[in-house]
C-alpha cells in the first residue's frame, strides 16, 4: 500500500502510461513482453484522500499476459500469486504504467517468478517493510533495472517514520488467502500461462494441508509454487 501525490504530474504519468500499450502487446512474441504495473485502490476512500495528497494502493506486475502480486497468509510458503490482469479480487483497478520491456522466454520468466516466490512467503508480509508494493518494486528492478513510481508506496514510507499515520483498519492486507499451489509446464506457460495442475507440498503436514486445500477464492488467484534450492 502506498500514498499518491496529488500533483498533476504524478496523476498524468499514471494516466498517460496506461495508454502506451495495447492488450496485444502483453503477449508472448519473439520472447519479449512489456512489464506493466497495474495499480489498484485499496479503498474507495482514495477518491477523497486524493485531494489531500494521499492514496492507499495495491499493485501487481503484469508480464506475458498474467499479473503477479504478493499477499499475506499464515504459512511459511509462497505468498506470490497470479491473477487476470487488472482484475485482482478485492481491489478497485485505477491505472496501468508501462515500466519497460524484457527479452527473456516465458519459461525463463517462470523460473524467475518462482525464485521470487521463495523470497516472498505469505507469513513474512509486513505492511510497512514488505508489502505488495515492495514486491512489485523488487520485481521491476530485477527484471529491467527500474523502480516503480514512488507515490505507489509512499504511505508505507511515511508509516515507517510514524506508525500513527496508518489507519487501524490497514494493519492487515486485503489480499489474505491461504495458498493452493499450482505448477505449469513450459508449453502450457508459453501458450496461456493459465492451465495448471494441483501441487501439494511434501513438507506440509496433514492439518495445514487441509487448510490449504479449503482455501476460498482459489478460482480468482493462483499461488506460485516457489523454487527450492538444492
Amino acid at each position: 500500500m502506498g500514498a499518491e501525490s496529488a500533483s498533476s504530474s504524478s496523476n498524468s504519468n499514471c494516466n498517460s502510461s496506461s495508454l502506451q500499450y495495447g492488450e496485444d502487446d502483453i503477449s508472448c512474441k519473439n520472447n519479449s513482453s512489456f512489464v506493466v504495473l497495474n495499480v489498484y485502490d485499496l479503498t474507495p476512500i482514495n477518491n477523497y484522500m486524493y485531494w489531500f495528497g494521499f492514496g492507499i494502493f495495491h499493485s501487481g506486475i503484469e508480464v506475458y499476459g498474467k499479473e503477479y502480486g504478493f499477499g499475506a497468509h499464515d504459512f511459511p510458503a509462497s505468498g506470490v500469486f497470479e491473477a487476470e490482469p487488472k482484475s485482482c479480487p478485492g481491489f478497485i483497478y485505477r491505472c496501468s504504467i508501462n515500466l519497460g520491456q524484457i527479452h527473456i522466454s516465458p519459461s525463463e520468466f517462470r523460473t524467475f517468478i518462482e525464485n521470487m516466490a521463495s523470497e516472498y512467503h505469505g507469513d513474512t508480509y509486513h505492511l510497512i517493510s514488505k508489502n505488495c508494493n515492495h514486491f512489485t518494486n523488487d520485481v521491476s528492478y530485477r527484471l529491467i533495472g527500474k523502480r516503480t513510481p514512488g507515490w505507489v508506496n509512499r504511505l508505507a514510507k511515511l508509516g515507517a517514520l510514524c506508525s500513527c499515520l496508518l489507519p487501524e483498519c490497514l494493519q492487515v492486507t486485503s489480499v489474505k488467502q491461504l495458498p493452493e499451489y499450482h505448477e505449469c509446464s513450459e508449453d502450457e506457460f508459453a501458450d496461456s500461462l493459465s492451465t495448471a495442475t494441483p501441487y501439494r507440498s511434501p513438507e506440509t503436514d496433514d492439518e495445514q494441508e487441509k487448510h490449504l486445500l479449503s482455501s476460498s477464492g482459489a478460482e480468482d488467484v493462483t499461488f506460485i509454487k516457489e523454487s527450492h534450492v538444492r
